[in-house]
């Protein structure tokens, strides 16, 4: 037997170990961007809502505080459009280096096992031929199966992502064009 094969399993076993923290490194990253984006729109609306409501006390006119909490609406809901695309940008970046690096991984264990059944049947003694070559009949339909699974696992993320965007952009433009009606409307009162 090639003193090769063990060196081969090490390699093969590091490289899932950096594969396995890679992927957990690019997820708290995402977790990450998110918390921060989501920090600064806190921040953010805790300001706008200070400033309306400073604004609504100093007014002078009775109908300015309705006239502001409406317009501070409108303001909410593309904040919230603004929000919820951003998340979605995080989101889509995210599945789309775990779908490369998931996929340049599979190709890697495909190769690797090829590899490595390839050096075992270089070496093996005398009546291991049949055992051997049963092993890289297994090896290569379990890699055709993973090929197949990964390819339509990857078509049925793609799908759920075009789903969440329609979803995020229905859901946006409908609470803009409530938030657009109410304006209209106050100022149609105020006139």
């Amino acid at each position: 037997m090639s003193s090769l094969v063990p060196e081969q399993l090490v390699v093969a076993q590091k490289a899932a170990l950096e594969a396995t923290f890679g992927f957990l490194t690019k997820g708290f990253e995402g977790i990450q961007k998110v918390t921060e984006l989501s920090l600064q729109a806190v921040k953010s609306t805790v300001a706008e809502s200070h400033d309306v409501i400073v604004k609504t006390l100093s007014g002078k006119d009775p109908q300015e505080p309705h006239a502001l909490l409406t317009r501070q609406a409108q303001l909410t809901a593309d904040n919230a459009q603004s929000y919820w695309r951003h998340v979605y940008e995080i989101l889509s970046a995210i599945q789309t280096e775990f779908a490369e690096d998931a996929e340049a991984q599979l190709k890697a264990f495909q190769h690797n096992s090829q590899a490595f059944f390839d050096d075992l049947s270089k070496d093996a003694p005398a009546g291991y031929g049949t055992a051997l070559a049963t092993w890289k009949s297994f090896v290569k339909t379990a890699n055709e199966a993973s090929s197949s699974t990964y390819e339509a696992a990857k078509a049925a993320s793609k799908q759920v992502v075009a789903i969440a965007e329609s979803n995020v952009s229905a859901a946006s433009a409908a609470a803009t064009k409530r938030a657009r009606q109410a304006v209209v409307a106050v100022d149609a009162v105020e006139k």
